[in-house]
């Protein structure tokens, strides 16, 4: 039996999922101490005929196909279906180092009661991946150097592993998450109200290979402003508030800001020049997406 399951959620994400895989298969474990279950929401792409290619050199990588309604469902689904003592999550765009999976293992083989949180470095392209691969000093940091553990806050699930007892103990991902952000790190905050620490492993490291448009980053930020009033229906806890931007104070200055929409186009035409104007736009989504999901329009 393998020691542990490696679960990715994918749709339509081929292009990138098959320049994933080679890397999970490139680790530097026995093929039979662990396994890849792809959770793949009936992908129309080619991906079903990608993994039958795949799984027949290696054994190891299990295609999961399903009408799965998110990435909540397909990730349940995997966690169902692990063989393995210890489940870590990975998305289908982002590469992993050869040492990701034993980096992971040893910080479970160690000690119980934990989740581990790994270092997620952020790449635009193939060629960006390859050279901060290849170059350490290029990927910045994530967190201070002396951080060891983390909160719920910080549990992305594009690095993170579980053991699976844990996972089913507290009922998994929740699948009422079924838009954009946050069933993650909703699932951390309960493994953590549960007594499990989540421990920051830097030297666990995959690289996040995207490049989103600021159209589509500030429909993204809208829809999980949707997700975090979910969150806060779900666990109405004063933390929760303040750490997703759910504040008076937030709401109030995007409240100021729809009185002068003028403002806001100003800052988008900038957006592509400006970090700054940029933040902020996709901010003011965020803070409308929580609006409108209050409001029940959502």
């Amino acid at each position: 039996m393998p020691e542990l399951s490696v679960v990715i959620p994918t749709y339509n994400r081929l292009e990138t999922l098959q320049h994933v895989i080679p890397t999970l298969l490139a680790q530097d474990l026995a093929h039979d101490a662990y396994e890849v279950l792809v959770c793949d929401s009936n992908s129309s792409d080619g991906t079903a005929e990608f993994l039958a290619r795949v799984a027949a050199e290696h054994p190891n990588v299990r295609h999961l196909p399903g009408p799965y309604t998110g990435r909540a469902m397909a990730r349940n689904a995997g966690i169902t279906a692990a063989r393995g003592e210890v489940v870590l999550f990975n998305d289908a765009d982002i590469l992993a180092s050869p040492d990701l999976l034993s980096r992971h293992l040893a910080r479970h083989r160690a000690q119980l009661g934990i989740a581990v949180v790994g270092w997620e470095v952020q790449v635009k392209d193939l060629a960006e991946f390859a050279y901060k691969r290849d170059h350490i000093e290029a990927r910045g940091s994530l967190h201070p150097p002396g951080r060891k553990t983390l909160s719920w806050l910080y549990f992305l699930t594009g690095n993170a592993s579980v053991r699976r007892d844990d996972l089913l103990r507290v009922g998994c991902f929740d699948e009422d998450f079924t838009g954009y952000g946050h069933e993650d790190l909703e699932l951390g905050y309960r493994l953590q109200k549960a007594g499990i620490t989540i421990l920051y492993e830097p030297r666990a490291v995959n690289y996040h290979c995207q490049d989103v448009p600021h159209d589509d980053q500030k429909e993204k930020m809208k829809l999980a402003g949707r997700s975090t009033a979910r969150f806060f229906r779900k666990h109405p806890d004063f933390a929760v508030r303040l750490n997703l931007g759910m504040t008076p104070v937030s709401l109030g200055l995007h409240g100021a800001l729809s009185r002068v929409p003028g403002v806001i186009g100003w800052l988008d035409r900038r957006a592509d020049r400006s970090k700054f104007a940029r933040d902020l736009v996709q901010q003011y989504h965020y803070v409308s997406g929580i609006k409108e999901a209050l409001k029940g329009h959502v």
